[in-house]
């Protein structure tokens, strides 16, 4: 289902524009004009999130907040406004706004926080769904790793750059272990709000605090009997870090205003990108925690060391995109993978996927052309400029050699000139590092 969003702005154009922006996005749109029909929408359909000007034709964006705080309406709000001064912004964040938005608004800023903001905190799957294949030998390595430890309950940390598929990680140990017929609940740490931690994880109980007006569980509630993955684990509150080492040492929790404990009946798996020995040393993270979470570590590799698994996740991501998208294609054009092949991949996995999508949608033949990517090539085009061997860092050396065979489509001797070796060089190093 999609995110339903409400605009609340009475400059028409601007209302359009942004509408259109956060469709083109995937989200379902609704405008209002004042506060008065902003109520009126309010009280007769759902909205994920609010963006209100603050400066409205009847009523304005500080009053519109006011109502949905009294009517208890747990919405998303962000102020929009051309005025927006630091009065009026500090304001709407002590009322309960999330963020605020400077006129003009633009395009990037804006979906990157609408992203945000709609990001779920948790989601529950208690089926496991269609999962993208790393084949190259590091990335099937973590694979490898996940599989041996899911059938043990031994607390996993997943180390890896965001990006990277950390959470097909922690689904494979689900779902390779015991545990696979019960709830897989994944957590976003960084999106989960200081004050409400301890209600979000072990629930509460009715009357516990204002609008407690009912008994509800937490996440190890969700995940009994299941998997709890700690998605961004390195950003969780430090007087909850506290209270989750208690029930993992415990196996027990006990839900805020009750004096009944649980048993804690989940497996925990986390994941963080941060670097954690010098978050502890920080005093950022508890070094028990720690040592706690991290019983048996797997580092999931970036993309960048595994050249060999672009071209084939980016034909995984068009076939995914093309039948929701319902576009016919067919593959890349040579023009194409060569790009793909030498790009960066600062985003890593989430990046390339992102790229597919529009390039699926842009796409005007059944092969995707270099064009439809949007992808600004690297200014290192040519073999002129090509890295040199032999190189210090063997690593470094062997990924070369794959780049360059991947970039001449495996011609050996184009990618002898690439790499400035004669051709009898290239088939030693490559005898040396096993590549065929």
């Amino acid at each position: 289902m999609k995110k339903r969003i409400l605009i609340v702005e009475d400059n028409i154009t601007l209302s359009q524009i942004v509408k259109d922006w956060l469709e083109r996005e995937g989200y379902a749109v609704a405008t209002a004009i004042d506060e008065p029909f902003a109520r009126k929408l309010l009280r007769k359909e759902s909205f994920d999130l609010i963006l209100s000007d603050v400066r409205l034709p009847q009523g304005d964006g500080i009053h519109l907040l006011e109502w949905i705080n009294k009517e208890k309406m747990d919405i998303p709000f962000v102020i929009m406004t051309e005025y927006a001064s630091v009065t009026d912004a500090v304001k709407a964040i002590k009322m309960g706004a999330k963020d605020y938005l400077a006129k003009p608004v633009f395009h990037e800023q804006l979906v990157e926080m609408v992203k945000e903001l709609l990001k779920p905190v948790s989601t529950v799957r208690s089926k496991e769904k269609e999962l993208f294949k790393r084949t190259s030998p590091k990335a099937m390595e973590a694979m490898n790793m996940a599989e041996l430890v899911a059938p043990s309950d031994i607390s996993v940390l997943i180390l890896g750059a965001n990006g990277t598929g950390k959470e097909s990680v922690a689904r494979t140990i689900h779902f390779h272990s015991n545990r696979k017929d019960m709830p897989f609940v994944a957590v976003n740490c960084g999106a989960i709000p200081r004050e409400l931690a301890a209600s979000m994880f072990f629930g509460h109980t009715k009357g516990a605090f204002t609008g407690a007006d009912t008994d509800k569980g937490g996440y190890f509630d969700a995940a009994k009997g299941g998997t709890l993955f700690l998605d961004e684990i390195g950003t969780l509150p430090f007087d909850m870090q506290s209270s989750l080492l208690r029930v993992l040492q415990e196996g027990t929790f006990m839900p805020v205003g009750s004096s009944k404990e649980r048993v804690a009946d989940v497996r925990i798996v986390a994941a963080t990108n941060e670097n954690m020995e010098k978050a502890i040393a920080d005093g950022r993270f508890r070094e028990d925690l720690y040592h706690r979470l991290g019983e048996f570590e797997i580092r999931q590799p970036s993309l960048a060391e595994c050249p060999e698994d672009i071209l084939p996740l980016a034909d995984f991501f068009r076939k995914k995109f093309s039948s929701e998208l319902r576009k016919a294609t067919e593959g890349f054009t040579a023009e194409a993978e060569r790009l793909l092949l030498s790009h960066s991949w600062s985003g890593n996995i989430r990046e390339l996927q992102n790229k597919i999508r529009r390039a699926v949608l842009m796409a005007k033949d059944t092969l995707i052309d270099y064009a439809d990517l949007n992808i600004t090539p690297a200014i290192q085009t040519d073999a002129s400029e090509a890295p040199l061997l032999p190189l210090k860092d063997e690593e470094l050396e062997k990924q070369s050699i794959i780049r360059a065979l991947q970039s001449c489509s495996g011609i050996k001797t184009k990618a002898a000139e690439m790499l400035k070796v004669d051709s009898s060089t290239l088939y030693r190093k490559m005898k040396k590092y096993g590549i065929k």
